[in-house]
């Protein structure tokens, strides 16, 4: 599996886009700003994009959907308890202070826990981990896990916003991220990439070596 990093967006957003090396499939993950670079990637691997998906709704990580929608025809997939926030974007860029113009999607589909989505013989997992938002998951590809604002590098997502609960995120991380595999690789919807084993260590809310401090 090919992966590849984009910092865009307002605030910084971690846009990734997968690749299946084999089928040449591809899939997208929270596109919060300008496509353009992620498009170019897209043409120079002779990739077929699949799937636009999302970790959360929220506004910093939708952004840029309805251009990669007008650029492909395909639908956006968000958890069925956060479609409300990606129907709502304007109204979310209006409370966090931003003016834009920018419509949301059209066609939104929503998944839950039980739905796997497919980028030739590799599987895209969904765990469902609320407290950053009602309907935050992650996606488990392989030994690779993309966890949005749900856990960050020695951090977690924010709770304080509408919908987000700490008891909710902390059960989600300690009793659904904290269960996998050590050597998982993290990659967040912000900052730098991490692993299950050192969050699961040195996280500053839930760190085994933090906590004995």
């Amino acid at each position: 599996m090919i992966i590849k990093t984009f910092p865009m967006g307002l605030i910084g957003t971690n846009a990734y886009l997968l690749i299946d090396e084999i089928s040449k499939e591809a899939a997208v993950i929270d596109i919060g700003g300008d496509f353009a670079e992620v498009s170019e990637e897209i043409e120079k691997s002779k990739a077929n994009l699949k799937y636009i998906l999302n970790t959360h709704g929220h506004f910093d990580h939708i952004l840029g959907e309805k251009d990669v929608q007008e650029a492909t025809g395909l639908p956006v997939y968000v958890h069925e308890a956060d479609k409300y926030l990606v129907e709502n974007l304007p109204e979310q860029l209006k409370r966090f202070g931003f003016v834009n113009n920018v419509l949301p999607p059209e066609n939104i589909k929503t998944f839950t826990e039980k739905d796997i989505f497919k980028l030739g013989n590799e599987e895209i997992k969904v765990i469902h981990t609320p407290g950053h938002t009602p309907g935050s998951s992650c996606f488990l590809v392989g030994k690779n896990l993309f966890s949005g604002d749900t856990l960050f590098h020695a951090s977690i997502g924010r709770t304080d916003f509408e919908g987000g609960s700490f008891a909710q995120i902390s059960n989600s991380i300690k009793e659904k991220l904290f269960k996998l595999d050590d050597d998982i690789d993290v990659y967040p919807g912000h900052d730098s990439k991490t692993t299950i084993g050192y969050e699961k260590q040195y996280n500053c809310y839930f760190g085994s070596k933090i906590i004995q401090q």
